[in-house]
């Protein structure tokens, strides 16, 4: 048995994915009504992603069971014992994250949220999951917030927030992932510089596709 699929984190986890699943139905009038390449263009740009996101402040944005369950299992395997996520949104893939730990015997997980409703609701979920001993949840941006105080050393890091700043945070905390991190980069399409870089073997890294999702890299320098 393990905490992700015992009480009380399978059960919450179950209720949360079946409201992600339903809430798309409320979004908001003008973000139903807006147009695949507006959203497209806005996904990509770096200057409009607060406006963009704070939009969707009353939705999930969870990664998909699937996903969950990849961040679960290499956190778990590589017996990951400091994570970084950028993306808190409810705190779905943080539980995921936080339940490896918990099962590696402990850890410390700084993840990052700019609207502060979520990150009310993520702190919920992980106080009901009995997990937030292990989080550290950071409100603001993530350019500000993972800027200053990380760990000498990064075993694992999960990039779900504002998919343009992905090149930007990897930069926060690249010379801190050691050799043999792993980071999980959900939905990178939006992010080819991202992609152009975690590509290139002479930038210190060996990436790949997972599945439809997900960008899987690793450091090797």
């Amino acid at each position: 048995m393990t905490t992700l699929t015992t009480a009380p984190v399978a059960s919450l986890l179950e209720r949360l994915f079946e409201t992600d699943a339903a809430s798309w139905s409320g979004a908001s009038p003008d973000l139903a009504a807006m147009s695949e390449d507006e959203q497209n263009r806005l996904m990509r740009s770096k200057t409009e992603y607060r406006d963009f996101y704070g939009r969707m402040k009353d939705l999930p944005l969870a990664v998909s069971r699937e996903t969950g369950a990849l961040l679960y299992m290499l956190a778990r395997s590589t017996r990951a014992k400091v994570v970084v996520e950028f993306g808190t949104s409810f705190g779905i893939s943080t539980l995921h994250l936080a339940a490896a730990l918990r099962d590696n015997g402990g850890g410390r997980l700084i993840t990052c949220e700019f609207e502060p409703s979520k990150v009310a609701r993520a702190r919920d979920h992980l106080t009901e999951a009995g997990l937030i001993d292990l989080v550290e949840i950071r409100e603001g941006d993530a350019l500000q917030t993972l800027s200053v105080d990380l760990p000498e050393t990064i075993d694992f890091l999960l990039l779900d927030g504002a998919k343009s700043l992905y090149p930007e945070v990897l930069s926060l905390v690249e010379s801190r992932l050691r050799p043999g991190a792993l980071i999980i980069a959900d939905n990178a399409d939006y992010a080819p510089d991202y992609l152009a870089r975690v590509r290139s073997r002479a930038k210190g890294y060996i990436s790949t596709p997972f599945g439809d999702e997900v960008e899987l890299s690793m450091r090797i320098g």
